[in-house]
């Protein structure tokens, strides 16, 4: 008889215990559980929009300026925001035309050819792209296939020790921890 009790006790405490570990388990379809670097963040461009082509003027076919940028409001802890421009259909791998990193998380654009002296771009750091500069370099693809280009932005909870001229590798190290949000603009270009 004694027996029997301390077997149904057994029971009872395992039955809990499995009914504990399963009532913790991940809570992915509740969106309040959603981990903060799942939030979006809309970027946006009054020169293109998602998927279309870029206008020649922001390419090395034209003025090769950086495209007006806009940009939602980041999670509230965000400290810095940190931007990369890529291509990743380029022959040698992905190619990086522009990388941009604490940039104030009050910001919420950037003007059409920003990178030229002035007090907004004065308060950035701007890292070395693939063309070895520190400023914007637009879609230069060989002739062929449209190449995607995709702008993305990172809602950081820090500011960066990284050096100016640090590169789109040295970026992503730096932010892995600590992105609170993104937002992507993709367009496309072809020569």
């Amino acid at each position: 008889m004694r027996r029997g009790c301390t077997q149904e006790a057994f029971c009872s405490v395992l039955l809990l215990a499995i009914f504990a570990a399963g009532s913790c388990g991940p809570a992915s379809s509740d969106p309040s559980a959603a981990k903060p670097s799942s939030i979006v963040i809309q970027l946006t461009s009054p020169a293109f929009r998602e998927g279309d082509p870029i206008p020649p003027q922001f390419t090395c076919k034209g003025s090769n300026v950086s495209p007006e940028l806009h940009w939602s409001d980041p999670p509230k802890d965000t400290q810095s925001l940190a931007l990369i421009c890529d291509d990743p259909d380029a022959p040698g791998g992905t190619f990086v035309h522009w990388v941009i990193f604490n940039i104030p998380a009050g910001v919420r654009s950037f003007p059409e050819h920003f990178g030229a002296p002035s007090p907004l771009s004065d308060r950035v750091t701007f890292g070395r792209n693939d063309f070895g500069r520190l400023e914007y370099s637009g879609p230069c693809p060989p002739p062929g296939k449209p190449h995607r280009y995709f702008f993305k932005l990172y809602a950081l909870d820090t500011w960066l020790s990284l050096a100016r001229g640090a590169t789109k590798k040295n970026l992503e190290a730096a932010i892995e921890n600590h992105i609170l949000g993104s937002g992507q603009l993709m367009g496309t270009f072809k020569r």
